[in-house]
């Protein structure tokens, strides 16, 4: 009953701070009102005599309201100051400087690094705030210079920043363009962070892959060698948690660390305090991620219940250390690494034991608690994943049940390789032994994630946490023994999963098999996917122009016969770099007039796959139709001696009308070409859509895109290309101005089109959100009306 009440009591302040630091303005309201309620209660209970109202659920609600309450009163305390450093960067300019600490563990992402700075100086302008914030900080790696990178390292940074969305517990992000480490790690963290780097560098890489790269994830959670490819993999098959250290390592940690002091016979005191001794090295060791945090504050109300000799329940302490994690950092409420460490927890705690002994009408019981322990994971998990990744894994429980078992192996020989490191041929010896393990999970990923059908599609967004959270509700129910649920209540669910069955794999066989008819008619822009390069299509009243052809002529016919596009009234080919005009042969004998850029040496070789078009040299002024669009030509200047041929001269074209939506398509021009383009004035107005320059490259001018404030931003890059395109300093950009990006790196195909009220919308192959047409921000339609 305590366990319940404890978890009720932590479910009450997970819920005041997840409102809290959403709505930070309304923090001080729900705090106010909390308190009233909750002194209320209080008030009653003075009142009432007798131990049946000390026993009534007054008590618990008087609690949970005043944890609650204070909750809310530690994020409206701190909102006065967040929205002052918020409104200082807003008011004095985008550029801003700061000083600070590395909080967090630092992730790479392609050529950018990702991490948290608590700053002890913001500059913006000649405006100083000394006062601590939190800021995510993203860097390219080129621009970092200094000692080594990690937690505690002293940085100096610049760039551009942004306000941190609702619910981060940073104030600010940051995108760097130059800065150093002032300091590296200091003191015992400058010996975790030389232990983790030779641990990945020197002694796990020399052990074949993939099992090395993924050994230092398993045993100290650093994915830092963890290759693109079996990232992927752990993914689709469920498995990335082992890499997030939570606990089950910290109880690995502190029972080995009680139980050596045991063994040499040290009081129970001295055991608590070496097995808590190891668990702080251990999350210095692994740093203090959410997960990290959470799971060492249950271990360290566990070791003091022993040493006061009141041994709890799991629940308790998972009860307990949500509520003092949250009294102390309520934006935990909103990291997706605490939610689903906790959930998770929960889960093994609560739901394992009910789903293990009703499997066991039909299987073993072994096999049952094999099944149970990874499919009340995933029950109490997947709702949340479907936030991050709109799709359900399909052999995650299965690939669990093999994976798992060899990852306490892992962990714990892992963990002592890397302590051990000076002594070589010890750490060797040990995390060749780790290495099995970690090899087999590494396979296991590769083999279910290359299954047919390895994950299936879901609604994202509310809908889909919804529907996914009351699924496993209705798994639970008909899993679990008859006698804890009425028969009506077990056949209505098993009614309701057939029916989600059903339609699930309907699905999946139209995506898979019928997928290029699902595509909307009714498009009149398109960017195809073609890789890395650029291929656009737009179309009014039947008339079709092609911008670019992409690299490649066997992908951009795929996208003309998918989409059914037969005759090219107008080709623009922008310039003649061959991720432009490399898939021209596909449009040969096609094309009816060619607008292209300054030759150069092959511009005339490659044209000649056009031959039988009308070739005209494209030069600012220029202008025509397209059905019921027009068009003009905004770059480059005629007979122009300051861009020659190539990226800089590429032909900039603007269109709207006759059903298109006002685009502009920016071709493959650097920052001082769009500068020199956003001087002569030809570039006005707000656009509905704009073509991304050079496939989201940080050569950009900044200043353009806050002039054309596009809706909708269109990026044609090719997954994992070399370049680290699209840059986080562009989407950066393209987010401060309100657009909504498109990239076909991560949506595929991406179609464009007009309601009949003149609203845009877009439409994604590999749909990001539940619909599948999704119309642009509210702002889009009174442009149109302006426009009209």
């Amino acid at each position: 009953m305590r366990d319940v009440r404890l978890l009720v009591i932590a479910g009450a302040v997970w819920g005041a701070a997840f409102a809290s630091v959403l709505w930070p303005d309304a923090a001080t309201a729900i705090a106010v009102a909390l308190w009233c309620v909750s002194a209320t209660a209080c008030g009653w209970l003075c009142a009432a005599r007798g131990r049946r109202a000390r026993r009534a659920a007054v008590p618990l609600l008087a609690i949970a309201l005043a944890l609650g309450a204070a909750v809310s009163t530690h994020v409206g305390l701190a909102a006065p100051a967040r929205g002052e450093l918020t409104a200082l960067v807003a008011r004095a300019g985008r550029v801003v400087e700061i000083d600070g600490v590395v909080s967090s563990k630092v992730r790479p992402l392609r050529d950018a690094l990702w991490f948290e700075v608590e700053t002890t100086a913001i500059r913006v302008g000649r405006e100083q705030d000394a006062a601590a914030a939190t800021v995510t900080v993203s860097v390219e790696r080129d621009a970092l210079a200094g000692p080594a990178l990690d937690l505690g390292s002293t940085v100096a940074l610049r760039g551009g920043a942004r306000a941190a969305d609702p619910g981060d517990r940073a104030v600010l992000v940051l995108f760097a363009d130059r800065g150093s480490v002032v300091r590296g790690p200091p003191h015992v963290l400058g010996v975790m962070s030389d232990l983790r780097d030779g641990f990945v560098h020197d002694v796990a890489a020399g052990l074949p892959e993939p099992g090395a790269g993924l050994l230092p994830g398993l045993a100290v959670g650093d994915t830092r060698a963890v290759s693109a490819d079996l990232d992927a993999a752990m993914k689709a098959s469920s498995l990335t948690h082992l890499t997030a250290v939570s606990g089950a390592n910290c109880a690995i940690v502190t029972g080995l660390a009680f139980a050596l002091a045991a063994l040499i016979r040290l009081p129970r005191w001295a055991r608590v305090g070496a097995a808590l001794a190891a668990l702080g090295g251990f999350v210095l060791l692994v740093t203090p991620e959410p997960s990290v945090v959470r799971a060492a504050t249950m271990a360290v109300i566990a070791m003091l219940g022993l040493l006061l000799g009141r041994a709890g329940a799991g629940a308790a302490a998972l009860g307990g250390a949500a509520i003092v994690l949250l009294l102390l950092d309520p934006w935990l409420a909103t990291s997706f690494g605490f939610v689903l460490s906790a959930l998770a927890t929960g889960a093994l705690l609560l739901l394992a034991g009910p789903l293990a002994r009703g499997l066991e009408r039909w299987l073993p019981r072994a096999l049952a608690l094999g099944i149970a322990v990874p499919l009340a994971a995933q029950i109490a998990c997947a709702p949340v994943i479907v936030l991050l990744a709109p799709a359900v894994p399909v052999y995650g429980v299965v690939a669990n049940m093999i994976a798992a078992p060899a990852a306490p192996l892992a962990t714990v020989v892992g963990m002592l390789a890397c302590v051990l490191q000076g002594v070589p041929v010890v750490a060797d010896g040990l995390a060749a032994i780790a290495w099995v393990p970690s090899a087999w999970i590494a396979q296991t990923a590769v083999l279910f994630s290359g299954l047919p059908t390895a994950s299936v599609p879901w609604w994202g967004g509310a809908a889909g946490f919804a529907s996914l959270a009351l699924v496993g509700v209705c798994v639970v129910i008909v899993l679990v023994r008859p006698e804890t649920v009425p028969a009506r209540l077990r056949r209505a669910a098993g009614a309701s999963l057939a029916v989600v069955v059903g339609v699930v794999s309907g699905s999946t066989a139209l995506t898979g098999v019928a997928g290029p008819l699902t595509a909307p008619t009714g498009w009149s822009v398109a960017l195809c996917d073609i890789g890395q390069g650029d291929a656009v299509l737009l179309r009014s009243e039947g008339a079709v122009a092609l911008v670019d052809t992409g690299p490649e002529p066997e992908r951009l016919a795929s996208c003309l016969s998918r989409l059914g596009v037969g005759r090219i009234d107008l080709l623009v080919v922008t310039h003649f770099d061959l991720d432009h005009v490399g898939g021209i042969a596909a449009v040969s004998g096609r094309v009816d007039t060619a607008l292209h850029g300054p030759l150069g040496a092959d511009g005339a070789q490659w044209l000649a796959h056009v031959d039988e078009a009308r070739l005209v040299d494209a030069s600012n002024g220029m202008s025509g139709v397209l059905g019921g669009a027009a068009w003009r030509v905004l770059w480059p200047q005629p007979e122009s001696r300051a861009f020659p041929e190539g990226n800089d001269a590429s032909v900039v074209l603007e269109i709207a009308g006759g059903g298109i939506p006002r685009s502009l398509l920016l071709g493959d021009l650097g920052a001082s070409s769009q500068s020199a383009l956003r001087a002569t004035g030809g570039v006005s107005g707000r656009y509905d859509v704009v073509k991304v320059a050079h496939h989201g490259s940080a050569d950009q001018d900044a200043e353009l895109y806050w002039i054309a404030r596009p809706a909708l931003a269109l990026i044609g890059v090719g997954a994992d290309n070399d370049y680290g395109h699209p840059a986080a300093s562009i989407l950066a950009e393209l987010r401060a101005v309100g657009a909504t990006v498109a990239r076909t790196d991560e949506d595929g195909l991406v179609l464009v089109g007009q309601r009949e009220d003149g609203v845009p919308w877009v439409w994604r192959e590999r749909p990001r959100e539940s619909e599948p047409a999704e119309p642009l921000d509210d702002d889009v339609s009174a442009r149109s009306r302006e426009r009209r």
